[in-house]
């Protein structure tokens, strides 16, 4: 039986021990499938281009696939006795009290959903949780911390230092709460299935060349008629006037990856939490503290990165053992059930953040499927404390899951240089 995707209430967690792979969304025969390209024909919401975006996932696919089946690994270590009176959830993040600790993560490719970035944060906020807005999304971020005021500010290190400076005084001058810098992408973008066909603009030529994956999804196309609007492809948050998807892609490309000193630097000129995400061995870590972040995320880009590298809960534990009392350690990549969460907390996440599983309800249903999403795994927390006879998250430990000979991956574990 599947859980639809709709407007919540009491029977939103009736199915909530379902994973987000297999639960229903919108319509009892679609499925939430990114694990793998399994996904059966018509089991997407959005048309074809948009929906391999999301999917994505580089070369062949091991890393991706990885990320979601390592949590299957992982067992859980229930009691019989004393059942707490409550299973709390609620947590801090980068100095933001939220109500569960799950974030949305920065994602690129809200063309799922008119209502884009602005459904994310508004389903954020409505369940009391913090969103990340990427530098690649087609909205402003004055008008998502409007939404959300829990907004936190990602960045690529794209273009000259002086450019860097200008959006982070129009990241502080619109409120955000924090930053993060993601420093993993190494473009490794090839796909074994081909990659998505992003126009440069929607001119005549492309809405000819697009038409086809468009109609075959006929209520994703209504969505945006219906508000007299297209896809957007200019990046606000890159600058003024905003660049086309291609054009920022374009610059980022020329644009040598940073190196520590040029994080410390960034560091030096953000004055509130800062996060520095794509971080997946010790060493690295290490470095990151000495660079002086507020936190850290273990994560490979949710499998778009250099694919065979290990799911990133695999190199969580050795991570959160070697830094994780001097910065927060945050997790991302294959959380799709409310278990998953709890087991990345009990290895030494402070929170995890999700991107595909939340993008699939966006699409589907808009602000309500990503509430529902959120709602969903919210219970499945809460099952899972109740079978664990935890009061709350903030409780976790390794004695409470059951952890297999072989699972943790101690990159770079040699000692960080000093200085």
């Amino acid at each position: 039986m599947s859980l639809l995707l709709g407007r919540t209430g009491a029977g939103a967690f009736a199915y909530a021990g379902r994973t987000l792979d297999e639960t229903g969304i919108g319509d009892a025969r679609s499925q939430i499938r990114d694990s793998s390209r399994g996904a059966a024909p018509g089991a997407h919401a959005a048309a074809q281009p948009v929906y391999e975006t999301v999917l994505a996932g580089s070369q062949a696919g091991v890393t991706l696939r990885d990320n979601a089946a390592a949590f299957t690994e992982l067992g859980l270590a229930p009691g019989i006795a004393g059942p707490p009176a409550s299973h709390g959830l609620a947590t801090t993040v980068m100095g933001q009290s939220i109500a569960l600790p799950v974030v949305l993560a920065p994602t690129g490719a809200l063309a799922v959903h008119p209502d884009g970035e602005l459904a994310a944060a508004r389903a954020a906020a409505a369940r009391g949780t913090a969103v990340a807005l990427s530098s690649f999304a087609g909205e402003p971020v004055e008008d998502i911390v409007a939404a959300n005021r829990q907004t936190f500010f990602q960045m690529y290190w794209i273009g000259s230092r002086d450019r860097l400076l200008r959006r982070l005084d129009r990241a502080r001058a619109a409120g955000v709460c924090g930053l993060v810098l993601t420093a993993d992408w190494s473009f490794a973008h090839g796909r074994d299935w081909g990659s998505p066909d992003i126009p440069e603009r929607l001119d005549l030529r492309s809405l000819i060349r697009l038409a086809p994956g468009a109609l075959s999804r006929p209520k994703w196309l209504l969505n945006y008629v219906s508000r007299r609007q297209a896809p957007k492809l200019t990046m606000p948050n890159l600058g003024d006037p905003a660049p086309t998807f291609r054009d920022a892609y374009r610059e980022w490309r020329a644009t040598p990856p940073p190196t520590w000193e040029d994080i410390a630097w960034l560091r030096d000129h953000w004055d509130g939490p800062f996060l520095l995400k794509g971080v997946m061995r010790i060493d690295d870590a290490k470095r990151a503290v000495q660079a002086g972040v507020s936190a850290i995320s273990v994560s490979n880009h949710g499998g778009n990165n250099v694919d065979c590298t290990p799911a990133s809960v695999r190199a969580l534990p050795a991570i959160a053992e070697a830094v994780g009392d001097q910065v927060e350690v945050l997790l991302d990549g294959g959380i799709r059930r409310g278990s998953d969460v709890v087991k990345a907390l009990a290895l030494g996440a402070r929170a995890v953040m999700i991107g595909r599983a939340y993008l699939w309800g966006l699409a589907v249903n808009g602000q309500a499927g990503v509430e529902n999403v959120l709602d969903i795994l919210s219970a499945g927390m809460a099952a899972t404390l109740c079978g664990l006879r935890c009061p709350s998250v903030r409780a976790l430990a390794p004695d409470d899951i059951v952890i297999p000979h072989g699972f943790v991956r101690r990159l770079g574990a040699a000692e960080a240089p000093a200085g």
